[in-house]
């Protein structure tokens, strides 16, 4: 399980990177990456979504 969640962190860093080099704030992409991995980004710990699908709507 650690080596899973070790990989996923890797990725995600590595996408924070590349978003950071195009250009976006270093907040807005831990969130996109966040978004994308269905984590909290640093510093959303103690808020609350509301009433959320597992499934993004693609419509």
């Amino acid at each position: 399980m650690s080596a899973i969640e070790s990989a996923r962190d890797k990725v995600m860093s590595d996408e924070v990177k590349s978003l950071v080099k195009l250009g976006l704030p270093r907040p807005v992409a831990y969130k996109m990456v966040a978004d994308r991995y269905r984590q909290r980004p640093e510093g959303e710990e103690g808020e609350a979504e509301g009433a959320t699908t597992p499934w993004p709507d693609l419509s």
